[in-house]
């Protein structure tokens, strides 16, 4: 990744609504150059361009993060976790908890059903532990490159 890809990234970061003209402005390069360069990144897999929402302004009035502990290939695991539509977040982690699942419910019954019906129905899953959000303090995508 050269220092021009850093700076589009950084800057889409920021605002990910920055016109082309902008970037190529700010940058020092020609629209269509940027428009490559932003294309490659998105085609590679290096960023997305995504609307991040409100779960609550959109009826998801419940949030949280599921501790997973299992046995087995955690990653078949995590792979079976991730497909289920109200999970947005998987990851497989060392401590305490093998895999650590973030769901967006619309509210405590359909929690509870997700829990008891999708994550501890899945073959491996020997225990689960839930953290219920209150209120998301802080949520950012900005942190930049190296």
């Amino acid at each position: 990744m050269d220092d021009v890809n850093k700076q589009i990234i950084d800057h889409l970061q920021r605002d990910g609504r920055m016109s082309y003209a902008g970037l190529a402005k700010i940058i020092g390069l020609s629209e269509a150059a940027v428009r490559q360069r932003v294309q490659r990144l998105l085609d590679g897999g290096m960023m997305q361009i995504v609307a991040v929402t409100d779960p609550l302004m959109l009826g998801f009035a419940r949030q949280a993060m599921v501790g997973v502990k299992c046995v087995g290939d955690m990653r078949v695991i995590a792979d079976q976790l991730a497909a289920i539509p109200e999970v947005d977040y998987v990851v497989i982690c060392a401590g305490g908890y093998d895999l650590l699942v973030e769901l967006v419910c619309t509210d405590d019954e359909h929690l509870l059903h997700l829990l008891n019906e999708a994550i501890r129905t899945v073959p491996g899953v020997t225990a689960t532990e839930t953290f219920m959000y209150l209120k998301l303090a802080k949520q950012t995508y900005a942190w930049g490159t190296r």
